[in-house]
């Protein structure tokens, strides 16, 4: 799901909506802080979701408040992948 999601915000760079929805639906993937909510935002970032969100943000600035959540969630933790993924 979350390679579809990225997908999808690269296929549709131009649509907000999207984007938006693409970042909410990251939100949810990457929020539980477990071992499996830390798998997801470590897999989510390797999928490039860090890059997609950052082309959101910069593309629409209607969409903050939600990009900024997903890259709160995306690269939320103090291990050392989550330090990494800060980065």
């Amino acid at each position: 799901a979350i390679e579809a999601v990225v997908a999808a915000m690269r296929a549709h760079p131009q649509m907000a909506e999207v984007q938006r929805q693409g970042c909410a639906a990251l939100v949810n993937v990457c929020s539980v802080d477990d071992a499996a909510g830390r798998a997801r935002s470590q897999r989510a970032a390797e999928a490039g979701t860090v890059e997609a969100i950052v082309a959101a943000m910069r593309a629409h600035p209607q969409v903050q408040k939600m990009v900024c959540r997903a890259l709160v969630n995306v690269c939320f933790g103090t291990d050392g992948a989550a330090l990494a993924r800060k980065q």
